[in-house]
């Protein structure tokens, strides 16, 4: 977030920011977003932009994609249906906002996603949670390791070698 910014005008900025993020689906012009935040539409829109470094509606269509995603990967809903209760009021808008901003069709994403995950379906989980679990062996070999190395005492720094 910017530097700089009165806190204050940050919280109201944020409360606009929550308002969008909990309902991307419906209309947020910057008239309405000045008034959930109590400030003027110029102020509003340009203190936006260097507290979050983008435009309030570009913001807004950012989250009505990820939410697209979500759904296009997570439900079978035809990608009209979709389009529709993401807010678009057409399914060429939708089509095109979202590949500039995925840089993919909504129909090669979910393809794409839903190949994926049944990949995975073939893979035991206990293998697909070792894979995302953090490796703390060498974490923790790389803390001795460290320790070690900021002991100026030779025998300090065999001892904690022969430990691992």
């Amino acid at each position: 977030m910017g530097s700089g910014l009165d806190p204050a005008l940050l919280r109201r900025l944020l409360r606009a920011k929550d308002r969008m993020d909990a309902a991307s689906e419906e209309e947020w012009p910057v008239e309405r977003l000045a008034a959930v935040s109590g400030v003027s539409e110029a102020h509003f829109a340009r203190s936006f932009k260097d507290a979050f470094g983008v435009p309030p509606h570009r913001y807004l269509l950012t989250r009505r994609i990820e939410r697209a995603k979500a759904l296009l990967r997570d439900t079978d809903q035809p990608i009209i249906d979709i389009a529709f209760q993401t807010g678009w009021a057409s399914l060429g808008t939708f089509g095109s906002v979202f590949r500039d901003i995925t840089g993919e069709s909504p129909t090669e994403l979910r393809a794409r996603e839903q190949a994926g995950a049944h990949a995975l379906d073939q893979v035991p989980h206990c293998f697909i949670s070792a894979a995302y679990r953090p490796n703390l062996k060498s974490a923790v070999s790389e803390k001795r390791r460290q320790e070690a190395a900021d002991k100026t005492d030779p025998e300090a720094t065999e001892t904690s070698e022969e430990t691992k």
